[in-house]
């Protein structure tokens, strides 16, 4: 992470926006059937990931006196999910990061927010078929009754990161089809 932010600093000269966006799910299981790798895996990942890139991106934000970075998160990061807790418990982490980090930069200039998707179609919403869950149920339980596609989801980071938003920093927003509004 930090030659990418190098990368992009030396290239262009600056680092304005940022988007940390890395996620797994880790194994659908009980709580009590959790193993050591599995949260290993699923926190290395979903919160050490957002953690090493907050630290480069910051760090070159606040040389430059201004940024905005947006992390993924996941509505697993506002509720619970019953056979996903280290998942949902990394995505509460991810916005609790969010949240601490806003706070520590919001007088420099630099904004910190989160998105968090509710189902969206991608490869990850495809292979909870594996799990026994289709496609369809999961997109029921959504008050748009359907998924939400990558192109609604990413159209959040830019809404979050213009310069129109510059008084939102710690911040969640929620792109979930309702999901999160029962």
């Amino acid at each position: 992470m930090r030659d990418l932010v190098e990368l992009v600093a030396s290239r262009i000269g600056q680092l304005d926006i940022a988007a940390n966006n890395a996620g797994i799910e880790g194994a659908f299981s009980p709580v009590e059937d959790i193993s050591v790798e599995t949260y290993r895996s699923v926190f290395d990942t979903n919160v050490l990931g957002v953690v090493l890139g907050m630290k480069y991106q910051l760090k070159a934000m606040k040389r430059q006196g201004f940024g905005s970075i947006v992390n993924l998160s996941s509505i697993g990061g506002q509720v619970g999910f019953p056979t996903s807790a280290v998942y949902a418990a990394s995505k509460h982490a991810v916005e609790g990061l969010t949240k601490s980090a806003a706070l520590e930069v919001a007088s420099l200039c630099i904004r910190v927010n989160a998105v968090a998707p509710g189902p969206t179609e991608s490869p990850m919403f495809d292979r909870l078929a594996d799990y026994g869950m289709t496609k369809d149920a999961l997109a029921g339980i959504i008050p748009a009754k359907r998924a939400g596609s990558p192109a609604e989801l990413a159209q959040a980071i830019p809404i979050l990161s213009s310069d129109r938003e510059s008084f939102v920093t710690g911040h969640t927003l929620a792109v979930d089809g309702g999901y999160l509004a029962q």
